[in-house]
C-alpha cells in the first residue's frame, strides 16, 4: 500500500472570505449557540492548564536595555488564541492576533488577525485565512445569542455606545435575532464615524426607521431594549470606564457588553441578571492576571470576580450563556427582569466560525490551493 504524504491546505483572502459567507450573520449567531451547547458540555478545549485561557501573549517590559524592542504602548498586543472543538465541528486551530493602536495613523485596522485551521488527526493546516472579519463577526454574534434567549420578544429599540466595527457587528446580530427593532439611538466621539455608521445603518437595515444620535450615554440606556457598549478607551482606571446606573435601566432590557463597562451598586445587586459568556473564561483570567482584576480587564465580568474575590457577592450569583443555550438554566422568565451579560471572546468562536466558512469555501471552490510537501523531507 503507498502512502500519500501529500499535504495542502487553502489560503482564504479578505475577499474569499466574503465569498465564503463570513459576513452572514444569521448563520453566524446560529454557529455560535451551537458553539456554547458544546462548550456547556465540555467538548472543547483551550489553552492552558484550566483548558479556558483566552490565549497566551506576548508581553513588553516598560523600560528595556534593547533600543528596538517595542514599548507596552496602548492596545499593543501579540497573540496566540489556539482551542479545539468538537460536535459537528470536529477541528482545531489558532488565531494570531496582532494589535496596535497606531495603526490606525498608518491607515490600518488597530488588529490584523490570522486564523489557521488544522485537521485534529494530523495536525496538518486545512486553510490559513484572513480573520479580521471571522473575529469581528463571531465578537458580534455572542451578543445577538445573548439576545435570542435573554432579550424580551417585543423589543424594539436598540441603544449603543461605540459606532465602530464592534458596534456594527453587534447591531447586525441583534437585528438577526429581534428583526422587528425599528429604533436605534447611538453615542460616538467622532462626527466622521458616527456619519458613517449611520449610513451603514441606513443602508443595511431600512426597519430602523428612527435613528437618533444621542450626547451621553444615559440616553443610550434609558428607554432601550438592547444595550451594549462597543466603545474603546483606556484601560486601568474603572472609575473612567462607562457607567451603567440602575436608575437608568428599563424594566426588561437586555444589555450585552463586550467593551469596558463599571456598574453602579444598583445593577451589582441580586435584582439583576448577571450572565457570562463562558464563566470558566474569566475564571481562568482571574487566575491570570494582578488583582484587581476589573482594573487589568474591563469587562463587567470582571467586576463580578472581584466582588466575588471580596465577599461582596457568590459565583452562585452568575449564570453560564451555555446553560442557558442548553436549557439547563432558565432564559428570560418575564418581561420584568433586566438582564446583563459579559462578553470576552474565546478562541473556540474562532474555531467554530473559521470551520464552517472553510467547508463553505471547500463546497463552492473558494481559495487558493497550497501545497505544504508532496513527501516530507523528514519523518
Amino acid at each position: 500500500m503507498t502512502e500519500n504524504t501529500k499535504i495542502d491546505f487553502i489560503y482564504l483572502s479578505e475577499e474569499d472570505m466574503i465569498k465564503a459567507g463570513v459576513t452572514d450573520m444569521a448563520q453566524c449567531v446560529d454557529t455560535m449557540e451551537e458553539m456554547f451547547g458544546l462548550l456547556h458540555h465540555g467538548d472543547y478545549r483551550m489553552a492552558g492548564p484550566n483548558n479556558d485561557s483566552h490565549g497566551a501573549m506576548i508581553s513588553f517590559p516598560d523600560e528595556s536595555p534593547f533600543p528596538t524592542m517595542p514599548k507596552p504602548t496602548a492596545d499593543r498586543r501579540l497573540m496566540a488564541m489556539p482551542a479545539y472543538l468538537g460536535g459537528n465541528f470536529q477541528t482545531s486551530g489558532v488565531k494570531w492576533y496582532g494589535s496596535n493602536i497606531a495603526n490606525r495613523e498608518r491607515g490600518l485596522p488597530r488588529s490584523i488577525l490570522l486564523m489557521i485551521l488544522n485537521d485534529i488527526e494530523t495536525g496538518a493546516p486545512l486553510a490559513f485565512m484572513s480573520a479580521n472579519l471571522l473575529s469581528a463577526y463571531r465578537t458580534g454574534a455572542i451578543p445577538g445569542v445573548g439576545a435570542r434567549h435573554l432579550a424580551r420578544k417585543d423589543a424594539k429599540v436598540i441603544g449603543l455606545l461605540g459606532p465602530g466595527v464592534m458596534g456594527k457587528t453587534t447591531v447586525a446580530s441583534f437585528m438577526a435575532v429581534r428583526p422587528n427593532v425599528d429604533t436605534i439611538k447611538i453615542k460616538g466621539r467622532g462626527q466622521k464615524n458616527l456619519d458613517a455608521f449611520v449610513e451603514w445603518v441606513k443602508e443595511n437595515y431600512p426597519q430602523l426607521k428612527n435613528v437618533h444620535v444621542v450626547d451621553s450615554v444615559e440616553e443610550v440606556v434609558r428607554g432601550s431594549d438592547l444595550v451594549s457598549y462597543c466603545n474603546s478607551g483606556e484601560v486601568g482606571d474603572p472609575s473612567k470606564y462607562p457607567m451603567v446606573k440602575h436608575e437608568w435601566v428599563k424594566p426588561g432590557a437586555f444589555l450585552a457588553m463586550p467593551a469596558s463597562c463599571m456598574l453602579d451598586d444598583g445593577m451589582s445587586s441580586d435584582n439583576v441578571r448577571k450572565v457570562m459568556d463562558s464563566i470558566g473564561l474569566y475564571k481562568a483570567w482571574y487566575e491570570e492576571v494582578p488583582k484587581p482584576a476589573h482594573h487589568t480587564i474591563p469587562l463587567v465580568g470582571m467586576r463580578f470576580m472581584d466582588m466575588i474575590d471580596d465577599k461582596l457577592m457568590s459565583e452562585s450569583d452568575l449564570e453560564d450563556l451555555g446553560a442557558i443555550v442548553a436549557g439547563d438554566t432558565p432564559a428570560r422568565q418575564n418581561d420584568e427582569e433586566i438582564i446583563i451579560m459579559s462578553v470576552g471572546g474565546m478562541p473556540v468562536e474562532d474555531v467554530a466560525w473559521a470551520t464552517v466558512v472553510y467547508r463553505n469555501a471547500i463546497e463552492k471552490g473558494i481559495g487558493v490551493s497550497l501545497n505544504l510537501w508532496d513527501t516530507p523531507v523528514l519523518r
